[in-house]
């Protein structure tokens, strides 16, 4: 996105605003919706959610070419529900 890493620490820990185009950006390099980078998606889990938790614990555990495989299905996942399928 040619930011420097200084730059997105700040975004991280919520020390800078983010401008719309910033995070239209974030959300095609993330491949997730605006709405669920920002919190408003109905469909998000708060991250202290003990069931995203386990997710991922168990997620370290698996081999990167299974977790490459799993972020695909997710993706497919994903794109399903935002088509209403």
């Amino acid at each position: 996105m040619n930011m420097h890493r200084p730059t997105v620490s700040e975004i991280e820990a919520g020390n800078r605003r983010v401008s719309a185009e910033e995070l239209s950006r974030f959300a095609t390099l993330y491949e997730v919706s605006t709405s669920y980078l920002t919190g408003e998606s109905p469909k998000a889990m708060a991250l202290d959610d003990p069931r995203l938790q386990l997710a991922a614990r168990e997620l370290q555990k698996l081999p990167k070419e299974s977790l490459d495989k799993l972020l695909q299905a997710l993706a497919a996942m994903r794109s399903d529900d935002e088509e209403g399928g």
